[in-house]
């Protein structure tokens, strides 16, 4: 008679138990699949993910024939392959403004900044000439999507950018879109003005330290200040490791151990395209979107994939359908050195060549 209750008490402390573990294992993989801890853990073998050793192998033996610095490519949370100096701090150029998208998301989400918002509500101004009364009726929307029509002159933008600039005036806010530096830099003023944080703290704090990166130091960022613009530009210099993380958090719509690190709803919005951005596809909130078949020259991805990007060859290329992030990175502190984006393309379909067709996207 003494027996059935010790049984009873023990199926209950087993039963409880299991869900205990049940529970520990959806915290660790909220938001589905796996996130790096302090560091990343590797695949046992692509083949157990469905992917080709000996494909991947030729994929790598590519890389080698152009200026790739480092390769990572990361499937349901963890390393599936990766090869150079993915521990090496490169100046991420473009990218950083997929870095500030992120940080607005989070300052629109808790009401310090909003969207609408015009540039004349907002304060802002440049050097002479002016901005004009038309100018500042464009809204931080406008400028998240590149379609200001502020055609000032801006910092850190290349050569061809300022040539390529429209003339002032020639088209209304929100009529037109040009990939245009001032926009992405005066973002970087309204953040810092409306939230009373400097975007390299904030993204250390809100991002860098959640995601637990590995080598993001306040050091490796500085701002760009010059005479053509009160607006500075706000480089980073990252790790491909370190990169990775911040792909695979908005693979997992915002969202890191149970954590909604960026808003869901801001990670949809600002990877949907607005426009049309021709070869690449369309423009999300600073982010490049695959659209219509087309995102990246001799690759084919789905529409709905997505990429930061930066000068010379630096990529975060997140395809939601595959559970996938590729990180590219080159060496672009030395004079020349590049890949262009025919050669990334060419490099992304040999590594999607690896990926078994059988493997049913998510």
């Amino acid at each position: 008679m003494e027996a059935e209750p010790m049984n009873s008490r023990s199926r209950f402390v087993q039963e409880v138990a299991a869900l205990l573990l049940c529970f520990a294992s959806v915290l660790a993989h909220a938001g589905g699949g796996h996130y790096p801890g302090a560091k990343w853990e590797h695949v046992p073998s692509p083949e157990s993910l469905g992917w080709d050793t000996a494909k991947l192998a030729a994929a790598r033996d590519y890389s080698r024939t152009i200026s790739t610095a480092a390769v990572m490519i990361v499937v349901d949370g963890r390393v599936l392959a990766e090869w150079g100096d993915t521990s090496g701090r490169y100046n991420v150029h473009s990218i950083r403004k997929s870095f500030l998208s992120a940080l607005y998301g989070i300052a629109v989400s808790q009401g310090t900044i909003r969207l609408s918002d015009s540039l004349s509500v907002l304060g802002i101004d440049d050097n002479p000439p002016s901005l004009t009364d038309l100018e500042k009726t464009a809204t931080v929307s406008d400028l998240l999507k590149a379609r200001s029509g502020v055609y000032h002159a801006a910092l850190y933008e290349a050569a061809t950018m300022a040539a390529a600039r429209p003339q002032r005036g020639s088209h209304a806010p929100g009529a037109f879109w040009y990939y245009n530096n001032w926009d992405f830099n005066a973002l970087g003023t309204i953040f810092e003005q409306q939230t009373g944080t400097g975007i390299f703290s904030a993204f250390k704090t809100q991002i860098a330290e959640p995601l637990e990166m590995e080598d993001f130091r306040l050091g490796d960022t500085k701002y760009v200040s010059g005479r053509d613009s009160i607006h500075r530009a706000y480089p980073f210099w990252m790790t491909a490791r370190d990169m990775a993380r911040f792909g695979l958090l908005f693979l997992r719509e915002g969202n890191w151990r149970g954590r909604q690190v960026i808003p869901k709803d801001w990670v949809a919005a600002s990877t949907t395209s607005y426009s049309d951005a021709r070869a690449n596809g369309g423009y999300g909130y600073m982010w490049w979107v695959a659209s219509h078949g087309k995102h990246l020259p001799g690759a084919r991805v789905p529409d709905g994939a997505y990429t930061a990007r930066g000068f010379g060859g630096h990529y975060i290329l997140v395809v939601p359908q595959y559970d996938l992030v590729i990180v590219h990175r080159v060496n672009t502190e030395r004079r020349g050195v590049v890949v262009s984006p025919k050669q990334f393309g060419e490099l992304v379909q040999l590594i999607l060549k690896a990926r078994n067709a059988a493997v049913a996207p998510r």
